[in-house]
């Protein structure tokens, strides 16, 4: 079956004119996170003459510098040039699982019209996470098809009791706040029939930088003057597990100077915080890592899949099963910084997942 992928690209102009073309913002994200232009040029494949021609006739259009040459170092990006390779970086992490999900959509509909029968799909509709990602990957590397849409916890669920998808993803914080979760989350579910499958324990933390320099430590650091913050959006889990962090430390979201400013994703928010657009966010260990962030644990949460174990095709249920049963899914859950597969896999009913709820 065709498959369907999209990529964000931009450039910049002015006055009609291309200043800045994909390609140049492409050879900038290469120098930073190759070290150099020459490594750069190996990894793209193109001459060194022909990239740095190309920076060259970049500058003369910005009349700014976009390499400096420094002794015993090389070419090292400008300032500016590092802000729009951080501005590519945010680009990515913002939009990559709106992206899956709208060629998600658009892959059902191209399969569905070049083979009638096709129905075999799994539709997951899930908080966007590293552990529920891997899994969809995994389904589709080993040939099953799969119509992805990263909603909210709440959106995923709702589809679920509505029938709108077959699987949901979503966390539920451990601890003291997982009543009030389960009672805003799964209010619509029903117990009696749904199923739970754990499939990953996290956790959630302040992403701040490198070696801390801001000394922020607490929920309560959040509300200091010289700091600055980032959020998820509103529908987002990390955004709800904040409101109960906030509320147990008697702490107002006006206290915080960035509340009211949310990201799509848990990259994103550790892009932003890379990028010195803010100071700390909320979110996963595993983006902070990748940006070669800190991270400071706040709280803990169980990932699950859920599904209704009676109408989901038998077929498709088993190769979710398969999926997650498989040492290689552990593995590659284990792997994930802030990631833990332990005790996880199993098919639950709602009084096993949930016993202080039941």
């Amino acid at each position: 079956m065709p498959k369907v992928s999209i990529n964000p690209i931009w450039s910049v102009t002015e006055d009609g004119t291309n200043v800045l073309q994909p390609k140049v913002l492409e050879l900038l994200s290469l120098i930073y996170s190759e070290g150099n232009l020459a490594k750069a040029c190996k990894k793209n494949n193109s001459s060194y003459r022909y990239s740095w021609n190309l920076i060259k006739e970049a500058e003369k259009k910005l009349n700014q510098k976009l390499l400096i040459s420094t002794i015993g170092k090389g070419s090292e990006l400008s300032p500016l040039a590092s802000k729009l390779v951080w501005a590519g970086l945010r680009i990515s992490a913002r939009l990559s699982p709106m992206l899956e999900t709208l060629a998600s959509e658009l892959e059902t509909e191209i399969n569905n019209v070049l083979s009638p029968s096709f129905s075999e799909n799994l539709n997951i509709n899930a908080s966007h996470g590293y552990a529920v990602e891997k899994l969809i990957n995994l389904l589709i590397d080993s040939g099953h098809s799969v119509e992805r849409k990263y909603v909210g916890s709440r959106e995923a669920l709702a589809s679920l009791a509505s029938g709108s998808c077959e699987i949901a993803g979503f966390p539920i914080p451990s601890g003291d706040f997982e009543n009030i979760a389960i009672k805003n989350y799964l209010k619509g579910i029903n117990e009696k029939t749904t199923s739970f499958i754990q499939i990953a324990k996290r956790e959630q933390g302040l992403i701040v930088n490198k070696s801390n320099p801001k000394k922020i430590y607490s929920i309560k650091d959040l509300t200091r003057k010289d700091i600055r913050f980032i959020n998820r959006q509103p529908s987002s889990g990390t955004y709800f597990l904040l409101e109960c962090l906030l509320n147990k430390n008697k702490i107002r979201s006006e206290e915080i100077n960035g509340f009211q400013q949310g990201e799509y994703t848990h990259a994103a928010v550790a892009a932003f915080v890379a990028s010195g657009m803010a100071d700390v966010g909320l979110g996963l260990e595993t983006p902070a890592r990748n940006f070669d962030l800190d991270f400071i644990p706040i709280a803990s949460e169980r990932y699950f899949v859920a599904f209704n174990k009676e109408t989901l095709n038998k077929n498709k249920l088993q190769k979710l099963i398969s999926i997650i049963e498989d040492k290689e899914f552990e593995k590659t859950i284990n792997g994930l910084p802030g990631y833990s597969f332990s005790d996880c896999g199993k098919i639950q009913k709602f009084d096993q997942v949930f016993e202080s709820s039941s």
